[in-house]
């Protein structure tokens, strides 16, 4: 029967190297951002900062240096993300083109494409959206039905995409289409492009969270164009495609690291004198993290090694988010503080913008259902 694959192991030499200079980096940029500005973590955008940690190298730096990149280690970049997250830096200008748009373009994308648009990611210059999920599709990506339809010199679209983040401010988006209808084989058919959020006939409206903020969008297209040269990868590859792009997404430190901050907090309330019962529940988030920290560091490892660790990675992000979702209710029970927006201690502010947020972190790289799922298949279970 199959098994998960994590390897316990520790980071090189090189990369615990690079840690001391991205620590006296970010303790230069961030020394004026308060604990509930740092909670924001990996959802604070800043293109400035951005463009910064482009100048730095630390943007696609697993990548070949004719895109761009610096060819250091994907055990490097961990030390680096880690690094970001743990400090509250404001990555989200840069994070998901870093993560999978850029991977995405490298392997599947036009010489063409990598020219284009690769370079500029690396200077922290290009923001990405993510167009997979539809409306009534939840994450069965299978079952979205937008059309591309072929058209001269591209594809016309028509259709609607749901909770695309900073589609509104992005440069461009990465989105999934239907090019082919087979309802016995909805796998199939589907294709990703390069959009440009600006073109005619894509409208963005935006959707407000709990919290009273803006990131995530519905986008709508009406006819909208899409010319040939920003199909990425073969007609119909899509599937397989955005399966190898969703490893990259669920399995980073920011699948663990989310609610940090909070934990932070917790420790500078109860550090200096705590009680037996604060004592145990700070002992176990911080077993909880380091457990989470080994089996994440695996599949980076296993990414580093050039392979496909689809399953692990989804238990890295179910039991991640998981660990995320507590900890606002158990800081909540330990010390019976209420959580508050704009006023109130740090640790208030800070609980306060997680307990509105936490709901979130099981939705975004696919719901906590579907990873179930693909868990269950991976071990032959279903």
């Amino acid at each position: 029967m199959p098994t998960f694959h994590f390897e316990l192991g520790e980071l090189p030499p090189a990369a615990e190297a690079l840690r001391a200079e991205v620590r006296e980096f970010l303790r230069a940029e961030l020394h004026e951002h308060t604990p509930a500005q740092r909670a924001r973590s990996w959802g604070g955008f800043d293109r400035e900062f951005s463009r910064k940690m482009g100048a730095r190298g630390w943007i696609g730096m697993t990548w070949p240096t004719r895109y761009g990149g610096r060819e250091r280690s994907a055990l490097e970049r961990y030390v680096v993300l880690e690094e970001t997250l743990a400090a509250g830096a404001p990555v989200s200008a840069h994070w998901v083109a870093d993560r999978q748009s850029g991977p995405l373009l490298l392997r599947f994308g036009t010489e063409a494409q990598r020219q284009r648009f690769l370079p500029a990611i690396a200077r922290g210059e290009l923001a990405f959206a993510i167009g997979m999920s539809e409306p009534d599709s939840g994450s069965d990506l299978a079952s979205i039905r937008t059309r591309a339809e072929r058209v001269a010199g591209g594809y016309r679209v028509n259709g609607t995409k749901v909770w695309t983040s900073n589609a509104h401010i992005s440069d461009y988006m990465i989105a999934l289409f239907r090019t082919q209808h087979d309802a016995a084989k909805k796998h199939e058919g589907l294709t990703q492009f390069l959009v440009d959020p600006k073109s005619p006939g894509i409208t963005i409206n935006p959707i407000i969270d709990l919290r009273g903020a803006h990131h995530f969008n519905m986008v709508v297209f009406e006819d909208a164009f899409v010319p040939e040269a920003m199909r990425v990868g073969e007609e119909g590859a899509g599937w397989k495609q955005v399966t190898t792009e969703l490893a990259f997404e669920r399995s980073g430190p920011e699948r663990y690291l989310s609610s940090l901050a909070l934990i932070l907090e917790l420790i500078r309330e109860v550090g200096k004198v705590p009680g037996e019962r604060a004592a145990a529940v700070v002992g176990r988030l911080v077993a909880h993290l380091a457990t989470l920290r080994q089996m994440s560091l695996s599949v980076a490892g296993m990414l580093e090694a050039g392979q496909n660790p689809n399953l692990e990675a989804a238990v890295v992000k179910d039991v991640g988010t998981t660990f995320e979702q507590e900890v606002p209710e158990i800081v909540h029970a330990l010390l019976g503080v209420e959580p508050t927006n704009d006023t109130g201690t740090h640790l208030q502010q800070v609980l306060g913008y997680l307990t509105q947020s936490a709901p979130s972190f099981s939705l975004r790289g696919g719901t906590r259902e579907i990873l179930r799922g693909i868990i269950a298949r991976g071990l032959g279970l279903r």
